[in-house]
C-alpha cells in the first residue's frame, strides 16, 4: 500500500449561508450540496478518520459560482493540508487580474466547469481565444487546470493543452468515457487519443471505479490498460467527497481494492506523488 495519500477531488461546504451566500453557477444548485454538505472540518475529519494526508479541494461550482471565497478561506485555515482549486469566468476581460487577486488570497489551483450535474455540458467556451489570457497566467503562475468536461470536450481540451504546453491539465472523472465495452476499451479511443499529450493528466475518482464493474469492463483490465497509455506519473486519485455517496474511508478503501492490480511503485504516484506534482505545495 502507498506510504500516504493525497486526495486532489473533495469538496467544502459551508453551513453559514450568511457568511457565505450559494450563488449557483447555471442558476441551479446541485442536489448533493443540499443532501451531503460537508464544511472544512468535517473534511478535516473525514481525512483523518480515512488517513488522507492532505488534499486539494475542489471549489463548488454548483454551489457558490465563482464566488471562491469559502473554498479559499476553508484552506488557509488548515495550509499544512489544504490547498484550494478555485474557479474563475475565463471569458471576462479581467480574468486575469481575477485569478492574480485569488492566488494572492491563497488559491492554488483553478477548475473549468462546463456542465456535469445541473446542466448538459458546453464545450463551447474551452478554447475560446477570450480565454487565452487566462490560460496564459496559468502558465506564468504554475497553476494546474481541471476542466469537467465529457468526451464532447476532448477536441477543445486537445487545442487548449497543445496551445499551452506549460499548463497541466487535468481532465475531472477522466473526462467520463464509455468502458462499458470492455477491453480494448474502443468505446474510450477518445481518450486514449490524448496519451502522446504530455501535460494532460487524469483524476480517478469514485465515477470510474463505477465504471470499471459496468457490461464488460473490469478493474483488472481497464486500470493496467490506463497506466500503459498515460503511465501512473499522470493519474491521481480525487475522491470526490462528499458528492460521491458514502464515507471517505469507504471511497478510498474502494479505490484501493480497484487499483489493486497496479504496481506499488504505480500506486505511490496515483495516490500521492502525481498530486504532489501537480500541487507542489502538498509535498511541503
Amino acid at each position: 500500500m502507498p506510504s500516504h495519500y493525497v486526495d486532489i477531488h473533495p469538496h467544502v461546504i459551508s453551513d453559514d449561508e450568511r457568511a457565505y451566500p450559494p450563488a449557483p453557477l447555471f442558476g441551479k444548485r446541485s442536489d448533493w450540496s443540499q443532501e451531503r454538505p460537508s464544511t472544512v472540518e468535517s473534511l478535516i475529519a473525514a481525512m483523518d478518520e480515512a488517513g488522507v494526508a492532505k488534499a486539494a479541494v475542489v471549489h463548488s461550482s454548483t454551489t457558490y459560482g465563482f464566488d471562491n471565497s469559502y473554498v479559499v478561506d476553508a484552506c488557509t485555515r488548515y495550509p499544512e493540508r489544504l490547498l484550494a482549486v478555485g474557479s474563475v469566468d475565463v471569458l471576462q476581460l479581467d480574468a486575469p487580474d481575477v485569478i492574480r487577486d485569488w492566488v494572492a488570497k491563497g488559491l492554488g489551483g483553478l477548475r473549468l466547469f462546463t456542465g456535469g450535474s445541473t446542466k448538459e455540458f458546453d464545450a463551447s467556451e474551452l478554447d475560446d481565444p477570450k480565454s487565452f489570457p487566462a490560460w496564459d497566467v496559468c502558465g506564468e503562475l504554475g497553476l494546474s487546470m481541471c476542466i469537467q468536461t465529457g468526451p464532447v470536450g476532448l477536441p477543445q481540451v486537445t487545442a487548449l493543452a497543445r496551445r499551452f504546453p506549460d499548463v497541466a491539465i487535468i481532465l475531472d472523472h477522466l473526462g467520463r468515457p464509455d468502458v462499458t465495452d470492455g477491453p480494448p476499451y474502443a468505446a474510450a479511443q477518445s481518450l486514449f487519443d490524448l496519451a502522446p499529450i504530455e501535460n494532460i493528466y487524469l483524476k480517478l475518482t469514485p465515477r470510474i471505479m463505477g465504471d470499471s464493474k459496468k457490461g464488460a469492463a473490469t478493474p483488472e483490465t481497464l486500470f493496467p490498460r490506463l497506466v500503459e497509455a498515460f503511465g501512473a506519473r499522470r493519474m491521481a486519485w480525487g475522491s470526490n467527497f462528499p458528492t460521491s455517496p458514502g464515507t471517505l474511508s469507504e471511497i478510498l478503501a474502494t479505490a484501493k481494492s480497484r487499483l489493486a492490480t497496479l504496481s506499488s511503485d504505480d500506486l505511490e504516484w496515483i495516490f500521492h506523488g502525481t498530486a504532489q506534482h501537480l500541487y507542489p505545495s502538498l509535498a511541503e
